[in-house]
């Protein structure tokens, strides 16, 4: 890879700590002691580690000094027992984002953490007392992801192996789950649009991504591929103007396409570095847009990589070869990022604070609201239009390496 073995000082000044677990890493490629997920509360206090073995423990944020591993003990903590393979991982109820300022740092006594198993089943947990709020059965393999609905309710979604996605009301105990069915193959990934409108997942080999509405579930459209690809993750922007969808194929290597979720028209595409000698080796792990800003973070074999969108540049690129990198989870506040792997360790990351552009902040207050279709309309000039339904950004971007950066 395009990378020397030995940690640069830029990248340990960018490191706030990690977590490791104190049992011993097994043989690569074994099953078990895996980070298949990591996520923050919603008001920032608590981070969920799903450390392998069945095991989730929910932390404090920020760490405290001395904690770097799996037995240091702390009052505020939370050891969550699931028995099983840990895959999906949400915290709930998840507010929308310009409700988070109001919300005091700590004030978790509704605090429910979502864990989805390998063998099909959802354990909700009420964080205050550690103890199983719900366990909700109908999928016949393995919860591969979940997440709340951003607008403060208990809807919970979940996508599965078992090539379906259900949507769950946990205010209604003992209601049915909406069963979404369509895909032929595994439903890797799931996210929810900031107003809650719609639902947005991927399948490893179905080259294409599938948008439901969420309030009728219903499916919508899909967003297609000309030929086959993996898909790997998708993610919606703060607005929802934006639908990033990362995928491979071992002629191109990795893609990372944003797509206009309304309209089905791809924006951009963002390559990796085509200098890289295995440039077709290096697998897309997961990826994330920050909740506060347009900064897109993905986590390839060869590193962790943050793009500002709006100001078209590389913020941040760290974490490097960790070819084992699974997961990776924005800080609500978009100060922070965690990193997960394949032997249960954990790295956080400084996201840089870059100030957004006044154009775009007002950008962003429209497009959370105005759909596509309705921002066409207005009699505005062809320019301003353009700018926002982001049809102003690049076509193509090939983000080169901090080695081959010139």
């Amino acid at each position: 890879m395009c990378t020397s073995e030995h940690t640069p000082p830029e990248e340990q000044e960018e490191l706030i700590g990690e977590l490791k677990p104190s049992r011993p890493a097994r043989l690569y490629g074994s099953a078990g002691c895996e980070t298949w997920s990591a996520c923050f509360s919603p008001d920032g206090s608590r981070f969920a580690w799903s450390l392998g073995h069945g095991t989730v423990r929910v932390l404090p944020w920020p760490l405290p000094c001395d904690h770097h591993a799996e037995d240091s003990a702390n009052s505020e903590e939370k050891v969550l027992q699931c028995n099983h393979t840990v895959w999906g991982m949400a915290f709930g109820p998840q507010m929308a984002n310009r409700a988070r300022a109001a919300v005091r740092c700590g004030a978790a006594e509704g605090l429910l953490l979502a864990t989805g198993l390998n063998n099909g089943v959802i354990k909700v947990w009420l964080i205050s007392t550690g103890q199983i709020w719900l366990n909700l059965t109908g999928h016949q393999s393995v919860v591969r992801d979940l997440a709340f609905a951003p607008n403060g309710s208990l809807t919970l979604v979940s996508a599965s192996r078992d090539k379906t996605l259900r949507v769950w009301d946990l205010a209604k105990k003992g209601t049915p789950s909406h069963v979404l069915t369509g895909p032929k193959n595994w439903v890797f990934k799931c996210s929810i649009s900031p107003d809650s409108s719609m639902i947005a997942s991927v399948c490893n080999l179905d080259s294409k991504a599938y948008l439901w509405s969420i309030r009728s579930y219903t499916f919508i459209r899909n967003l297609k591929y000309d030929h086959e690809r993996t898909m790997i993750s998708c993610d919606f922007s703060m607005d929802g103007a934006l639908l990033a969808i990362g995928s491979f194929h071992a002629a191109t290597g990795w893609w990372l396409d944003l797509w206009d979720p309304y309209t089905a028209e791809q924006l951009t595409r963002v390559e990796d570095c085509d200098i890289c000698v295995y440039r077709t080796d290096n697998l897309l792990a997961a990826l994330s847009f920050s909740p506060v800003s347009l900064q897109l973070a993905f986590k390839d074999y060869r590193a962790l990589q943050i793009w500002d969108v709006e100001q078209d540049k590389l913020v941040l690129e760290a974490d490097h070869n960790r070819v084992s990198g699974l997961c990776c989870a924005f800080h609500p506040q978009g100060s922070a990022i965690a990193t997960g792997c394949r032997d249960g360790h954990v790295k956080f990351w400084r996201v840089p604070c870059l100030v957004p552009s006044l154009q775009h902040l007002c950008r962003t207050v429209l497009r959370y609201s105005v759909s596509t279709f309705q921002v066409k309309a207005l009699p505005l000039p062809k320019k301003t239009l353009e700018f926002l339904t982001y049809r102003n950004i690049s076509k193509k971007k090939i983000l080169r390496c901090s080695e081959h950066y010139s």
